[in-house]
């Protein structure tokens, strides 16, 4: 079977996937579909299996000396009730610390979310990464079923345990009162949303998400920093009206195009991910939760 790489796939084939991923078409006709690029030694099986996830090696072991992490539960009365989180934290810490939510996908709380969660623990920050599925029992172990039950769940009310998620950490013990947002896909809507519900959130980092209606722009008072894939066709159209509606609003905000990526270009579990890309997104999203979040 011949070795793919990120270099035989066609931006066709990515495209494929997003819609396959964002549930804008079903298994049987994404397989129907991805069977036209399975040519020149290309099975349907080998580009399935290379654009799927693979979650072996994460950048941050889960009992990494260097940090505590733990699944605690919280209360999500407006959405859920009681919502599952990993909460993480550099092992050795004396003081209060910066907050970050840290929201998933439209998958649930996978490996790489909660990978994301250590990350921004090593970074010097107390993180919780709620599961939205935890009222449907949590992230099933793999993000085919993960989509389909996150679908079970309306938006809004999963944007409540979010919220709730805010609510608990901010008043943690070990946190500093300030915390922040960070979210990706489903998780960037979220983010944007947040900053319109939460009259003082310090700050917000969506990646790849969707906008807020126009409307709800005159309610978000926090910083925003904005990152987006070049060739994420589907969710860039909604940008020209949010920068209209902010600029309008006179809102902070830092926004960024990173050239010839896709969306997810930070999942490093998949070929979409892009290493220099998500390493640049990701410093700058510590170094601006470490500048709000004092």
């Amino acid at each position: 079977m011949k070795k793919i790489t990120k270099e035989d796939i066609k931006q066709e084939v990515f495209d494929l996937y997003d819609d396959y991923a964002h549930n804008k078409i079903e298994r049987r006709q994404f397989m129907k579909k991805l069977s036209l690029y399975a040519i020149g030694g290309l099975t349907v099986p080998s580009l399935l299996s290379f654009m799927s996830p693979n979650y072996k090696a994460l950048q941050v072991a889960f009992d990494d000396q260097r940090l505590k992490s733990e699944f605690i539960t919280y209360n999500s009365p407006k959405g859920g009730g009681e919502i599952k989180g990993l909460l993480s934290r550099p092992a050795e810490n004396k003081t209060k610390l910066p907050g970050i939510i840290v929201v998933h996908e439209n998958r649930g709380l996978n490996p790489y979310i909660e990978d994301v969660g250590r990350r921004a623990g090593l970074a010097g920050f107390i993180s919780l990464a709620p599961d939205a599925l935890s009222p449907l029992g949590g992230y099933p172990g793999n993000d085919d079923d993960g989509r389909n039950l996150q679908k079970q769940r309306t938006s809004n009310e999963m944007l409540e345990d979010f919220i709730a998620a805010y609510d608990y950490l901010k008043v943690h013990p070990e946190c500093n009162g300030k915390v922040g947002v960070v979210g990706f896909c489903f998780g960037g809507w979220i983010s944007n949303m947040m900053a319109v519900k939460i009259p003082d959130l310090p700050a917000a980092v969506p990646f790849y998400g969707g906008q807020p209606a126009a409307e709800d722009v005159p309610n978000i008072n926090a910083p925003l920093l904005i990152h987006y894939a070049e060739l994420d066709i589907r969710v860039n159209e909604g940008w020209p009206a949010y920068e209209v509606a902010l600029k309008a609003n006179h809102k902070k905000y830092e926004v960024h195009f990173y050239p010839g990526v896709n969306h997810g270009f930070h999942n490093d579990s998949t070929p979409r991910f892009d290493e220099p890309a998500a390493t640049l997104a990701w410093q700058r999203t510590i170094d601006f939760f470490k500048e709000k979040l004092k």
